[in-house]
């Protein structure tokens, strides 16, 4: 058995207020469990996505969390969950103005492939981006594959 706090992890940088990675802390083998918190405007994700090999479940702790789908947007309360097939394109995100706690799982663990789309103001649409650390590693920016202009800034 292996038990731990969610102020145990160091937060990681992102989209979100608060993301603790509790996999490595738990030493999990074949599930993500995250640990996230999210301001008003703030989002799970960095932009648009879906894990082609990976499934997720994001269990909504307090606030409401509004999910982006393929079918619509879907708002998950507190006490609900709601989870995200291999493949499906999915982005939740705070819309409203209390914080929003929740924890993800996903399995596998390691979720090697990830695509996802973020607008882009040179191309001017959702374009396919990627995820990088800047050489100073104080921030992770999201680049456009189409003109490689950075379309957000993350710390």
């Amino acid at each position: 058995m292996e038990r731990v706090s969610v102020d145990d992890p160091d937060r990681r940088m992102g989209p979100a207020a608060e993301k603790r990675p509790l996999s490595g802390a738990l030493g999990t083998t074949e599930l993500a469990v995250n640990y996230y918190e999210l301001a008003p405007g703030d989002t799970f994700g960095f932009g648009y996505h879906r894990h082609p090999d990976q499934e997720e479940l994001f269990y909504v702790l307090e606030g409401v969390a509004t999910f982006e789908t393929e079918d619509g947007d879907v708002d998950v309360a507190a006490g609900e969950a709601v989870r995200f097939g291999p493949g499906e394109w999915q982005l939740g995100h705070n819309e409203g103005e209390d914080r929003v706690v929740a924890l993800a799982v996903g399995a596998p663990r390691d979720a090697s492939e990830t695509e996802m789309l973020r607008p882009c103001p040179d191309c001017g649409g959702r374009t396919e981006q990627a995820v990088g650390m800047t050489d100073d590693r104080e921030a992770l920016v999201t680049t456009c594959l189409d003109c490689g202009a950075e379309t957000g800034r993350f710390t």
